[in-house]
């Protein structure tokens, strides 16, 4: 069974309600959530938010943590895990944002950061990830590393 087979299953089976916040993967996460038959019984919705004025006007996140901490930080992913949760009502939220590339990286943070954030039973975690490869790899690896940290938390 595949690994996102593995986590609808398990959300259907604990009725654990779902949603996520995604920037540079751009949906990617929710579609493959919703390659799951039946998942709508816990998957309403989820956020696309690209910018930093849809991230603070969408899902909350804070103009000083953008300001202090930037899109791609640890920080930003927490909150917007945070405010997809809270928008949503759901039980547990994912949230990725990056820098896929080509572009857009800095010595700080180079092409292929991306950092994740996960709401779950009340608590947030998040993570920092660096992938190499061009830009659909980033984003692909930026999905597996996602799901790969909600099975971990529901298993």
């Amino acid at each position: 069974m595949s690994k996102i087979k593995e986590l609808g299953e398990i959300l259907k089976q604990k009725n654990i309600k779902i949603s996520g916040a995604e920037s540079c993967t751009g949906g990617m996460v929710a579609a493959e959530i919703t390659s799951v038959g039946g998942i709508s019984a816990v998957f309403s919705e989820s956020f696309v938010t690209y910018s930093n004025d849809s991230k603070h006007r969408n899902l909350g996140v804070s103009e000083e943590t953008l300001a202090k901490f930037g899109a791609v930080s640890e920080e930003c992913a927490g909150e917007m895990a945070e405010g997809a949760a809270g928008r949503s009502g759901a039980d547990i939220a994912f949230s990725v944002t990056g820098i896929a590339g080509p572009t857009g990286g800095t010595k700080e943070k180079p092409v292929g950061t991306v950092c994740f954030g996960l709401f779950f039973k009340g608590k947030t975690v998040t993570a920092t990830a660096h992938f190499k490869g061009d830009r659909e790899s980033i984003r692909k690896a930026s999905v597996d590393f996602v799901i790969d940290m909600m099975l971990s938390a529901v298993s």
